[in-house]
């Protein structure tokens, strides 16, 4: 599927019209020869990004890139696939598109997907998510849930901003720490994310990253706004 992303023919491309960045639907095809559409994604170029106060110009799609690597690390599979290339509008992410019931919204499936949404209020501690309102929470036809929209991560300053309240302050149950620690612990395992960020985020940000995941492993316990000073969605 990565493959796929990375090399495939863009045969159509069309502007989603709202955000603040600018988003576009692509087709996808196996090759310019091939007419045939393989697959949809989600394209955001680089030259589209909108200029924010706090994080640095041009770095919303690395981080898109590198919220997925992470989830990847973790064997959470809730980013779709996503890769860095160029498209008709230069430099920027590629994502799947995730087809999703917009009859059936976040506060629709929240209580029969708790599990699923405790591991993702956990993935955005550690990735310092800025941006997770409940349109950015998925439950696809395949009926797995799914995250997007990870621009605004991984930032050096605290900025959690999130629809996912109730969480904060929950125990981590051992099946999510199991997974934590198994990336905290395994040097090369770690060391090969390091690598792959390395490309993407400042290295403070890289080592920030690290000491969130050391803080989760040790305190076994979803941070509450206290410690945290987070910002919430709700009203989203």
């Amino acid at each position: 599927m990565l493959d796929a992303l990375l090399r495939g023919h863009v045969l159509q491309c069309k502007a989603i019209p709202y955000g603040s960045n600018d988003t576009y639907v692509v087709s996808l095809a196996e090759s310019e020869h091939c007419p045939d559409v393989a697959h949809v994604a989600v394209y955001k170029p680089r030259r589209g990004e909108a200029p924010l106060w706090d994080f640095p110009d041009g770095s919303l799609y690395r981080r898109e890139y590198a919220a997925f690597i992470a989830s990847r690390a973790l064997g959470w599979g809730f980013v779709p696939p996503t890769v860095i290339r160029h498209g008709p509008y230069g430099i920027g992410s590629v994502q799947l598109f995730v087809p999703a019931d917009p009859r059936v919204p976040y506060h629709h499936f929240r209580e029969q997907h708790q599990e699923e949404l405790l591991k993702l209020a956990v993935f955005d501690f550690l990735v310092n998510n800025a941006d997770r309102k409940a349109a950015h929470c998925l439950k696809g036809f395949d009926g797995r849930i799914w995250a997007i929209d990870h621009g605004l991560t991984f930032h050096e300053h605290p900025k959690l901003r999130t629809v996912l309240t109730e969480y904060m302050g929950q125990p981590i149950p051992g099946w999510i720490l199991r997974d934590l620690a198994g990336l905290l612990n395994r040097e090369r395992k770690a060391s090969t994310l390091k690598q792959s960020l390395a490309q993407l985020l400042d290295r403070k940000e890289i080592d920030l990253f690290f000491e969130r995941l050391r803080r989760l492993v040790q305190q076994r316990t979803c941070p509450d706004g206290r410690t945290y000073g987070y910002r919430s969605f709700d009203w989203w």
